[in-house]
């Protein structure tokens, strides 16, 4: 009966020196490994927008707050807040904000209702991501924008809104590069380019001739007079359609868009997409 007894006392004992004992070690290494937090991280996430949208790059505001602080990234990589806003925290921390190009979200599609064939009537959730599971929503061209708004709706900012002819535009003064459109659209048909890059494709079709056309009047034919008609290593015909290298430090300009037989290739102007003939009143220029 004692020994019993003892063995009631010693094992509570032994595992209450054990608890001690790490208790001890981990306190230890606590206090020994311990990062101080700079009180200015949460002061510059609180002077920041706090969207948490991501367009910087990192997770949030608050990630992003402690790589400014302690000097990972520049401040200006926040594209959502105000160049006051900017300028406050610059003031505020004492460094350079920086400079970092503009960058907004553009559509690799100009086929909407009036330029894209129908090819079945799609009756299903209005959702881009569930008509793409089901026959491409009806649409013939499999690679196009099937028109049912997921980009609009998951973009935090609203400044995406569909036009009467099935394609969603942007607005490009309040865009901030966030990507919600890009993660949104199950097409891949969304890009975050840099403002300054004007010519832009507007296409994803990997079809060439007829068989691109036959499904979408403004898609790409890949007859590759662009990329004659640009300095030499400017564009590149990649899968049947023109890929623009703006690394090349070459001049870019409207050029390759004169004799494009579809409007597929466009200069933007400001904001907007500058106005391309129609592609029957280009015929003539298929056999140039």
């Amino acid at each position: 009966m004692s020994l019993d007894f003892a063995n009631l006392i010693t094992a509570p004992a032994v595992m209450t020196g054990i608890g001690l004992f790490f208790g001890i070690i981990l306190a230890s290494a606590a206090r020994l490994f311990r990062v101080d937090e700079d009180p200015r991280v949460q002061q510059t996430e609180e002077m920041l927008p706090g969207t948490n949208c991501g367009a910087c790059g990192e997770p949030g505001c608050a990630p992003f707050a402690e790589a400014v602080v302690r000097g990972r990234v520049q401040l200006s990589k926040c594209t959502v807040a105000s160049p006051d806003m900017i300028d406050d925290i610059a003031a505020f921390l004492g460094v350079e904000a920086g400079q970092q190009e503009r960058r907004i979200a553009r559509l690799h599609c100009a086929g909407g209702h009036t330029e894209a064939h129908q090819i079945a009537e799609y009756r299903g959730f209005d959702s881009c991501a569930a008509a793409a599971v089901i026959s491409g929503g009806g649409k013939g061209c499999s690679w196009g924008c099937l028109g049912l708004a997921d980009c609009a709706i998951a973009c935090t900012f609203e400044v995406i809104h569909m036009n009467p002819n099935g394609l969603p535009v942007v607005e490009s003064d309040g865009c901030t590069a966030c990507g919600d459109c890009v993660e949104a659209c199950p097409r891949d048909l969304f890009e975050i380019v840099a403002e300054s890059q004007r010519l832009f494709v507007q296409c994803a079709t990997p079809l060439d001739g007829e068989a691109a056309t036959h499904l979408c009047s403004v898609a790409c034919d890949a007859c590759a007079r662009c990329a004659a008609d640009a300095p030499p290593g400017l564009i590149e015909m990649r899968d049947n359609l023109p890929r623009i290298n703006y690394t090349t430090g070459l001049t870019v300009s409207a050029a390759p868009t004169r004799r494009c037989p579809t409007g597929a290739i466009r200069w933007i102007a400001g904001n907007q997409f500058t106005d391309s003939p129609a592609p029957r009143a280009r015929e003539g220029q298929r056999h140039a």
